[in-house]
């Protein structure tokens, strides 16, 4: 049976995430040493948390927050303003015939996770968790 050269599942190939992983590694290292030609965005200390490439490896979505979540508006803006100088770092650092686009959104994850927990900390959420282990 030939095995079929297409991923076809629902989520992302081992090819996507790996690809994803080196570009995610390489906006870090890029950011962290300042070496981007804007005294702007050296400034700020931003983390990319993930990284998600489309199935053909010619976009890449890079989730990121400035250091407090502070000032998010404003890393989005001076990223987008230096993503051509971006884009070339990652060319070079990963071996793809082309070098993705690069897209940068806002990482809502920590937001998300705190909004959990709040909910989870609340009584009456408490007191049912409590009810169910009292059924068992």
């Amino acid at each position: 049976m030939a095995k079929n050269k297409f991923h076809t599942g629902a989520g992302p190939s081992q090819r996507q995430l790996r690809v994803a992983e080196l570009i995610r590694r390489t906006l870090s290292e890029v950011l962290a040493r300042g070496d981007v030609h804007d005294p702007e965005l050296n400034r700020m200390s931003i983390t990319v948390g993930e990284v998600r490439t489309s199935p053909d490896l010619k976009v890449a979505t890079a989730f990121v927050l400035p250091l407090g979540g502070q000032h998010a508006d404003e890393a989005l803006a001076l990223l987008r303003r230096n993503k051509g100088e971006l884009r070339r770092a990652v060319g070079k650092a990963v071996a793809l015939k082309f070098a993705p686009e690069l897209r940068f959104v806002l990482d809502e994850t920590f937001d998300r996770m705190d909004e959990t927990r709040r909910l989870l900390g609340q009584d009456d959420v408490q007191r049912d968790l409590h009810d169910d282990d009292d059924d068992d």
